[in-house]
């Protein structure tokens, strides 16, 4: 990657340990601003650790992380994690009506959500307006993965991460959130990062791609690398989730 494109979020030497366990690796890279970047690597790469560290859920045992060229210590929690969406696989819901989950985020900060505006952001992720009065039990898993999205684009995030979030769905409702996914990028210029196991879906999808393995960023660069990569590791690696 070359720095035409400003760093949404960037590591330098940023180390994880839990407890005596190292989690992550002295991690040097970035995420270029308003671009897709897909994360890769096998279970227990520390990609999930790693977006926890983005909205600043964790902190780093040494390093430091920059969210557009600030220290990420120097944002406020509520303020970081408005400006760092994140959407989880499990896409969990509380009961009742579509509408009262897509304006959770707003009530917790004592405001309202406009009529106008959640059928805007309904619209947006591909359901009819008609869904806002429906009960969320009732959504299939692709309904309720875009109403989680949705509901973290109520805060208007410059970044959003996803981790995960198709793996448990079927191959249309996977594409669909794909086009979606894809969609939101170009019409707000949304910073995306997206934790997948599906190579297929990080080399289609992403700009760029990061490879993690062991808790170290192994390869990164556009997302054409998992097509040829260049470090052994990651070689045996794509050749193992495509054969």
């Amino acid at each position: 990657m070359t720095k035409d494109t400003q760093a949404a979020i960037q590591f330098s030497h940023v180390t994880f340990k839990s407890g005596e366990q190292e989690i992550l690796h002295d991690i040097t890279g970035w995420f270029p601003r308003n671009r897709i970047t897909t994360l890769v690597g096998p279970s227990g790469a520390g990609k999930t650790t790693l977006f926890r560290l983005c909205n600043g859920l964790i902190s780093p045992t040494s390093g430091d992380i920059y969210i557009d060229d600030r220290k990420i210590e120097s944002y406020d929690p509520v303020q970081l994690r408005r400006k760092v969406g994140i959407a989880l696989q499990s896409a969990t819901m509380v009961s009742g009506t579509v509408r009262y989950n897509l304006a959770l985020p707003m009530e917790l900060q004592g405001k309202e959500l406009s009529d106008e505006r959640a059928k805007e952001l309904i619209t947006v992720v591909g359901l009819d307006e008609s869904f806002l009065e429906r009960k969320a039990k009732d959504l299939s898993g692709g309904q309720r993965q875009k109403l989680s999205i949705a509901r973290t684009l109520v805060n208007q995030p410059e970044i959003l991460l996803l981790d995960e979030i198709t793996s448990s769905l079927d191959r249309v409702s996977q594409q669909e959130i794909e086009e979606l996914i894809v969609r939101i990028n170009e019409k707000y210029g949304t910073t995306i990062m997206w934790i997948t196991h599906n190579l297929r879906q990080a080399l289609s999808i992403g700009d760029y791609t990061w490879v993690m393995m062991d808790g170290e960023l192994v390869e990164t660069g556009e997302s054409s690398l998992l097509k040829n990569p260049q470090n052994p590791r990651v070689q045996t690696f794509v050749k193992g989730e495509t054969e």
